[in-house]
């Protein structure tokens, strides 16, 4: 293999990897405070408002149910808007952002609802605002299902990274495609392959000992 391509690939990987946590950063400050809406919104919850929790829960199902594939495509006209261009590196962090908020909602959702119900009685019962509650009871006690879930995330947000190159995005996706699959390249295609895997699991193990860190604090 070329220096050329050597040197491609390190670029790739680098572009890979701003794609990758420039879009998880937006999706989590989108994604978050949707996640703590449905969850504080729905039956039984410390702000209760079926409307609420329809109307964002709808929004978001919406999202997740469309194949990212489309929604590149879709999002196409929004993301030039955005950033100018609808090709490259920097362009291809608008959809995967769209693509990640529903999954981040979604997960933060989830991870609230295993925070034990106890806690929050107790917080309610003392006089606390609910403001109050979701700031110092809920998300805290939520901390280490959120880092488990925010690893996942990120890998997951890694994986829609290589399709973007469909689009004319950057990163290993790209070079995978241009290279290894118009080219013919099959070493250049099964190395990307290789190091998006290592990438995922590597994201992957942080989440996790972060998480059982937190756990044991």
């Amino acid at each position: 293999m070329s220096d050329y391509i050597i040197g491609i690939i390190k670029t790739g990987v680098w572009e890979t990897l701003q794609m990758t946590f420039f879009s998880a950063l937006f999706a989590y400050l989108i994604g978050l405070p949707l996640g703590v809406i449905l969850y504080s919104t729905s039956k039984g919850r410390l702000l209760e408002n079926r409307i609420v929790n329809l109307i964002v829960g709808t929004i978001v199902n919406i999202l997740r149910s469309l194949p990212f594939l489309i929604l590149l495509v879709l999002l196409i006209p929004f993301t030039r808007f955005v950033v100018g261009t609808s090709i490259g590196t920097i362009a291809s962090i608008v959809p995967l952002t769209v693509g990640a908020i529903p999954i981040v909602a979604r997960m933060v959702e989830s991870s609230l609802n295993e925070v034990d119900p106890g806690i929050i009685e107790a917080a309610v019962s003392m006089g606390a605002s609910p403001l109050y509650i979701i700031l110092h009871f809920l998300i805290p006690e939520a901390v280490p299902s959120l880092l488990l879930g925010g690893a996942i995330n990120i890998a997951t947000v890694l994986g829609y990274s290589a399709m973007a190159g469909v689009i004319g995005g950057g990163g290993l996706g790209a070079i995978a495609l241009q290279y290894g699959y118009y080219r013919y390249q099959k070493n250049v295609l099964w190395l990307t392959v290789a190091l998006l895997v290592v990438m995922v699991m590597v994201i992957q193990e942080i989440g996790i000992l972060l998480s059982k860190k937190k756990r044991k604090v």
